[in-house]
C-alpha cells in the first residue's frame, strides 16, 4: 500500500491552495482531483473577483493555473475519486482512503476539499445555458448583468440575499417562489418585499430558459392556474441551495444538519486527528473561490503543524 505524508481529496481553489502550501512545506502532497477536476469553477466562464487577474480569467484557465503552480512545487496530481475511507479515530495509525474502488492510499494527514454542488432545476435549457446567462451564484456573476433585467428562483434566506444583491446592480429582479409563501426568515422576506425593483411571483415555476447562445427570457407558469408567460431577462439565477459533497463521510466525521463538515474554528481540524477540511465542503456561508483558497491555506498549515507536533512527541 502506498503511503504519503499528506493526501488531498478534491481539486478546487481550496485543494490546490492546500497543495501549494503543503508542497512548499516538504509534505510531498498527493492530490486526487475527483470526477470534476478544478471543481465548480470549471463550469464558470468569466471570473473577475479573484485578486491577481486584473482583466478577469476563464474559470477553467484559472484552475489550470492553480494546478500548474501546485505541480511546480512537487504536488502529485492524479485523476480519481474517493470511494471509501478508513480513518484512524485517534490518529495513532495512518488514515486510509480508497480511490476508484480499487487503489488504497494510506496517509499521515488527509485534507478534504471535495466542495459542494449547486442544486439545479433539472431543465435542459438551464444546463445548456449554464455559464451563458445561467448562474447559481449572484455574488460571483451579478456584475455581468449590471443595468439589465434578471430572474432568480428560490424562497429561502440565500435566495433573498442574492435577490437583494442583484437589485443593487440590475434594473429589475423578478423572483420566482414556487409556493405561496417564502421559506426565508421574516427579516429577509421584508427586505425583498420592500425593495422597489424586485417583483415577487408566488406559485410560479420555470418551464424553460429561452435563448440559443445566451439567456433572452424565461418562460414560467403559475402552478395554481396553469397560466404561462414569458419574462424578458438576460440572466437566470438559481438559488435553491447547495449540497456539500460529503456522502462519503457520513457517520465518520461531524456534520451539520445539511451535511457540511464541522471544523474546530478557527482551525480546519475535523473530529479526527490528522483529518482536515477546507473550502465549500465546510463553508455554507461564503462559497467564494478566494475564501475557499484561504481555508486551503489553513488546512495545509494545520497539517504541517500536526505532523511537526507528532515528530516532536516521538523524539521526546
Amino acid at each position: 500500500m502506498e503511503h504519503v505524508k499528506c493526501l488531498i481529496i478534491g481539486s478546487g481553489p481550496a485543494g490546490y491552495t492546500a497543495a501549494i502550501y503543503a508542497a512548499r512545506a516538504d509534505l510531498s502532497p498527493v492530490m486526487y482531483t475527483g470526477m470534476e477536476p478544478g471543481g465548480q469553477l470549471t463550469q464558470t466562464t468569466e471570473v473577475e473577483n479573484y485578486p491577481g487577474y486584473p482583466d478577469g480569467v476563464q474559470g477553467p484557465a484559472m484552475m489550470e493555473d492553480f494546478k500548474k503552480q501546485a505541480e511546480r512545487f512537487g504536488t502529485d496530481v492524479r485523476f480519481g475519486y474517493a470511494s471509501s475511507v478508513n480513518f484512524s479515530k485517534d490518529g495513532s495509525e495512518p488514515h486510509q482512503v480508497t480511490f476508484d474502488e480499487s487503489v488504497t492510499v494510506s496517509a499521515d494527514t488527509v485534507i478534504i476539499s471535495t466542495g459542494a454542488s449547486a442544486k439545479w432545476l433539472g431543465l435542459e435549457s438551464e444546463k445548456r445555458l449554464n455559464g451563458h446567462g445561467v448562474s447559481a451564484c449572484a455574488v460571483c456573476d451579478g456584475f455581468f448583468f449590471k443595468n439589465q433585467e434578471v430572474v432568480i428562483v428560490g424562497a429561502g434566506d440565500t435566495a433573498c440575499e442574492e435577490a437583494s444583491y442583484l437589485a443593487k446592480l440590475c434594473t429589475k429582479v423578478t423572483m420566482l417562489v414556487r409556493r405561496e409563501e417564502f421559506r426565508a426568515s421574516k427579516a429577509m422576506q421584508h427586505r425583498v418585499e420592500n425593495t422597489k425593483n424586485i417583483e415577487i411571483l408566488y406559485n410560479t415555476e420555470t418551464k424553460e430558459v429561452l435563448g440559443e447562445k445566451a439567456v433572452e427570457g424565461v418562460k414560467v407558469f403559475n402552478n395554481q392556474t396553469g397560466e404561462e408567460k414569458v419574462i424578458p431577462a438576460t440572466g437566470f439565477f438559481v438559488a435553491i441551495g447547495h449540497k456539500p459533497n460529503t456522502d462519503l463521510f457520513k457517520g465518520v466525521l461531524p456534520m451539520d444538519e445539511v451535511g457540511y463538515l464541522k471544523v474546530e474554528e478557527p482551525s480546519s481540524r475535523t473530529g479526527i486527528p490528522g483529518v482536515f477540511a477546507s473550502g465549500d465542503v465546510m463553508d455554507s456561508i461564503y462559497r467564494q473561490a478566494v475564501t475557499a483558497a484561504g481555508t486551503g491555506c489553513r488546512a495545509a498549515l494545520d497539517a504541517e503543524r500536526y505532523l511537526a507536533a507528532k515528530e516532536t512527541a516521538v523524539e521526546a
